[in-house]
């Protein structure tokens, strides 16, 4: 099992009332991934920058770790 550290930023967008989670993309690294969140803040909701534990083998997350926030965001719900 290879465990590692994968960065990850996610907008969030309102639909019927609910905030809901778009489309997750990948950065190379923190800076990278706080970036990205905010250039992508004016066009949603909220957007959050996240580092989690990645199993390679599985795919499965761990471990969220807020990097940055813009807006609304939801609680990542991860094991």
């Amino acid at each position: 099992m290879s465990i590692a550290e994968k960065f990850i930023v996610l907008p969030y967008k309102k639909n019927r009332g609910n905030l809901v989670p778009g489309e997750m993309r990948q950065a190379s690294n923190g800076p990278s991934a706080e970036k990205i969140a905010a250039s992508m803040a004016a066009r949603f909701v909220g957007v959050a920058a996240y580092a989690v534990m990645v199993d390679d083998e599985t795919g499965d997350m761990t471990a969220p770790r807020l990097l940055a926030r813009h807006g609304e965001i939801a609680d990542l719900n991860i094991s």
